[in-house]
Formats: structure tokens, C-alpha cells, sequence
């Protein structure tokens, strides 16, 4: 799976290390992606989500599952 945020399509960027003596380098920039669960059409899917998509709210987490207590009959 690419390393890409699967809701906005946010990659890595690339730019150059550069030195005193203006030597230039390649590098690259990763987005800080997180694998999150998410809650879609009714199906919860693990995706990678970059960290703004989840301050923004564009990532729909799902309510959490209902405890079983152990030894609790009914």
C-alpha cells in the first residue's frame, strides 16, 4: 500500500538538504500518517489517515463496542 493519506492524497515532498557551502542533497518529507479505524457506508475499514484530516473531522471513527463482562448472565 502506498505511503499516502487515503483521504486527502497527501504524499511525501521532495526538496534538497543544503549545506554552508550550498551543496545540495536530495530528501523527503513524510506526512505524519496514522492507521485509524473508519466508518463508512456502515462497513469500518482501517485506513491511513494523515494527522490534519483527523483534527479537521474528515475521518468518521466509529462508537466504541459495547463491553462483555465476564460471568454476567442475562
Amino acid at each position: 500500500m502506498a505511503y499516502k493519506c487515503d483521504i486527502c492524497g497527501k504524499r511525501h515532498q521532495v526538496g534538497f538538504n543544503v549545506s554552508h557551502a550550498h551543496n545540495k542533497t536530495k530528501r523527503r518529507w513524510s506526512p505524519n500518517l496514522q492507521v485509524v479505524r473508519h466508518e463508512e457506508n456502515g462497513r469500518i475499514r482501517r485506513i491511513k489517515a494523515c494527522t490534519q484530516c483527523i483534527k479537521k473531522g474528515r475521518v468518521c471513527k466509529p462508537s466504541p463496542r459495547p463491553k462483555i463482562q465476564a460471568g454476567a448472565e442475562s
